[in-house]
């Protein structure tokens, strides 16, 4: 299949690298309104660039939506517009309403993905068999500065990731309380799940990379370590 990547930051960059390793792949296609940066990824990787995001979407069979977040609403809709399966990087947009009106142009049938990888770390699904009924559960998610983030605060850049993997495997059911503390580089969240908490917290100003959950429970207690893909019991 021949496959488009919009936008070559940091994400588009990493994108364009798998896809030129896929055997899947035959032709790849890269646009950014860099047309520079383009060039250059294109060399590195074999690939062709396109004059426009129009000229891309009637060349490709998927694309991938990789621009700054604030810009995700107006370019998925006109990729959804073209009727190109896409892979979106998350947030799938900057608010809650424009994600509501995004998934709402979806058509039938067409192929629509977002970016939560970490649910598919090795570790989730491993976690999800071991734990019971859960009396405590932690994640952190802590980075270096890093001048590839454009547009996001810490929560949808990286606190998101633990959310997802929060109410989407480990806690799926229920209503909860949530008190949260912070600002664009550093958070903290509380979650209550009746007599469940769960902390979350995420950083842009860490000395060092840490990706942790630890979960107590009666008889005994995980951590896992989402870089090593080690679980300890």
């Amino acid at each position: 299949m021949d496959v488009g990547v919009i936008g070559v930051g940091m994400m588009g960059r990493n994108h364009a690298r798998v896809y030129s390793e896929l055997k899947a792949v035959d032709s790849l296609y890269l646009y950014d309104l860099n047309g520079e940066a383009a060039r250059d990824l294109a060399g590195a990787f074999g690939a062709t660039v396109s004059p426009n995001a129009e000229d891309l979407l009637r060349s490709v069979d998927a694309v991938s939506v990789c621009v700054p977040t604030p810009y995700h609403f107006s370019v998925a809709t006109r990729v959804l517009d073209a009727g190109v399966p896409l892979l979106i990087e998350k947030p799938i947009c900057a608010t809650a309403e424009e994600t509501r009106r995004l998934i709402g142009k979806i058509p039938d049938g067409l192929v629509v993905g977002v970016g939560h990888i970490e649910r598919f770390n090795p570790i989730v699904p491993e976690i999800k068999k071991i734990v019971r009924d859960p009396l405590y559960i932690e994640m952190k998610r802590h980075n270096p500065a890093s001048s590839r983030v454009s547009g996001s605060s810490v929560v949808e850049d990286l606190m998101i990731h633990d959310v997802d993997i929060m109410r989407n495997v480990l806690l799926p059911d229920g209503n909860y309380h949530l008190a949260g503390s912070g600002n664009q580089d550093v958070c903290s969240a509380l979650f209550s799940f009746g007599e469940t908490p769960v902390y979350l917290s995420a950083s842009r100003k860490s000395s060092k990379k840490i990706r942790m959950i630890y979960i107590e429970e009666e008889e005994f207690t995980v951590e896992g370590d989402f870089m090593a893909q080690e679980i300890y019991i």
